[in-house]
């Protein structure tokens, strides 16, 4: 075949990469012009917009697979480039789009870096750290005893140490699954909604959680189809171990809220840590790292010399290069030649440290932790205490508490309850809640003068008649953190002992009353 009669290749757009840290620069391997332009857009988007709707195919509460009959229109102008709505310069579009999902084997190769590690773990650490006090208000009569039970099996399922993992683990990949194992004759027990009436006695075995690469999602015809159902582009099964369990039974950690059109992408989880601080974390290490290769090489020393004798003599100026660098230090002595001229350049290290701990300062603020713990250091600027960092970062882990562990440690007692307490115990089962202690932890002095405060508080209520005795033992026995919690509520004849302190004061009075009538004159 002649040359001229070869078939032509249809033109393709420039492979396009993601860009490397700290560049926004991207190479035009052909003229630009505007149709080039939007094919190079479709290819940044496709960057980040990995997986849309069209790449899923919704199913049935049987797994079969249901037919689109409304596309969806967001895919449609993904395909067709129609969704970038205004101008933004291509080289920051660029940018951000190469800022995308990482996928989950990735974000656990960041995470072995001791910066990013504990980033993801610090927070699920303090929030679980001071635990939390089961209590009943339902209205159901629930004995001492009882509660004592939750506690002691809360303990057998070692749920603090679920609830690290579910926050720590949950930050690394952006999302967390627990799964709840419940033995049920019904083979299809979890691949329909969760049912509480369905849990047996003894059937409760504990929490399962599972890393999110082990997982399928699967939508169904809502759930995919229909933007006004209120599961959409939720999950409505979890493929795991080949087995379909519904939503339902799971209780999913997700670190940020993703719009609809970002969900796919990241395979319906949420944001990895290491992928928000990767950039940053990777500037701090590289800037820490120049600290000490700037120390030893701060010296400069620049001596001139003919260089049309250097090109001439290469060997001879190379072998006195060497011998000058072996001899050099920052403690020896140089020697010149008289006519030598000899200039020796230092490079500043002020403010380096500022310079590197700014670098980290960044890391911890985007990943929501303060520098200062973070780091362990202390704070730095103006009248700075940290006080307010460390009031920031309680509100945070109290959201972590309220919104993600209370959900996983709800479910448990729920399941808990139905397998093991109800049945243990001859009762109906009841609902509990969980109220995480206090965050912050007061030093041996604070607490002696928060108890002092409190003591002198209930003094002034008793009075005034508000109170007596019996009523501040046992607020003294209620708190915790009293000393005195371990103490009986009645000492008989003693302290408590309402009958006794009423029957020695009508003794008294009786007593009073029998006072001999001329003696009384007497003292007139």
């Amino acid at each position: 075949m002649w040359p001229w009669k070869q078939a032509k290749q249809a033109p393709t757009s420039p492979e396009v990469r993601r860009n490397s840290f700290f560049s926004t620069d991207i190479d035009f391997a052909i003229p630009d012009n505007p149709a080039k332009r939007m094919r190079r857009m479709r290819d940044y988007m496709a960057m980040t917009f990995q997986r849309t709707v069209d790449d899923l195919t919704p199913v049935d509460e049987n797994g079969m697979s249901l037919a689109m009959d409304n596309p969806d229109l967001t895919s449609v102008k993904l395909r067709n480039g129609l969704g970038l709505g205004g101008y933004i310069p291509e080289t920051q579009f660029a940018w951000y789009c190469g800022q995308g999902f990482i996928g989950y084997q990735a974000a656990a190769l960041i995470s072995q870096n001791w910066l990013v590690k504990k980033a993801c773990a610090m927070p699920a650490k303090d929030a679980a750290r001071n635990g939390y006090e089961t209590s009943v208000n339902d209205g159901t009569e629930v004995d001492p005893e009882i509660l004592d039970y939750i506690r002691e099996q809360d303990k057998t399922f070692d749920i603090l140490r679920n609830c690290v993992e579910f926050l720590d683990l949950g930050r690394t990949f952006g999302i967390r699954v627990a799964l709840f194992n419940v033995e049920s004759p019904d083979p299809e027990y979890y691949s329909k909604p969760f049912n509480p009436d369905g849990v047996k006695p003894g059937s409760y075995k504990g929490i399962s959680q599972i890393d999110p690469y082990w997982i399928t999602p699967e939508l169904g015809g809502d759930a995919a189809a229909n933007p006004a159902a209120p599961d959409f582009y939720e999950p409505t099964w979890w493929r795991i171990n080949g087995k379909r369990v519904h939503r339902t039974h799971l209780v999913i950690f997700r670190n940020g809220n993703l719009p609809d059109i970002l969900k796919p992408a990241y395979l319906y989880g949420g944001l990895p840590i290491p992928q928000l601080i990767a950039e940053r974390v990777y500037a701090a290490e590289r800037t820490a790292n120049e600290a000490p290769m700037l120390a030893a090489t701060k010296r400069m020393m620049v001596m001139k010399a003919d260089l049309t004798q250097i090109v001439a003599n290469q060997q001879q100026f190379d072998a006195r290069m060497a011998y000058q660098t072996q001899v050099q230090n920052n403690y020896g002595v140089k020697f010149v030649g008289l006519d030598d001229e000899f200039q020796q350049f230092d490079t500043s290290l002020a403010d380096l440290d500022a310079v590197i701990m700014t670098q980290y300062a960044l890391v911890a603020a985007a990943a929501e932790v303060p520098s200062t713990k973070l780091l362990g250091t202390q704070p730095k600027g103006f009248n700075s205490t940290g006080e307010y960092e460390e009031s920031s970062y309680h509100e945070m882990l109290a959201s972590l508490q309220m919104h993600d562990l209370s959900p996983l440690v709800n479910r448990h007692h729920l399941l808990l309850i139905r397998s093991h307490v109800a049945p243990k115990f001859k009762m109906q089962p009841f609902n509990t809640e969980v109220v995480w202690n206090e965050l912050d932890e007061q030093t041996a002095a604070e607490q002696a003068e928060t108890e002092l405060k409190k003591a002198q508080t209930a003094g002034a209520y008793v009075d005034m008649g508000a109170l007596d005795g019996f009523d501040v033992r046992g607020r003294i026995i209620a708190d915790k953190n009293s000393g005195f919690n371990g103490i009986d509520p009645v000492v008989p004849g003693g302290p408590g002992d309402r009958d006794a302190e009423l029957e020695a004061a009508e003794t008294e009075q009786a007593s009073g009353s029998e006072v001999n009538p001329d003696e009384s004159e007497t003292a007139e």
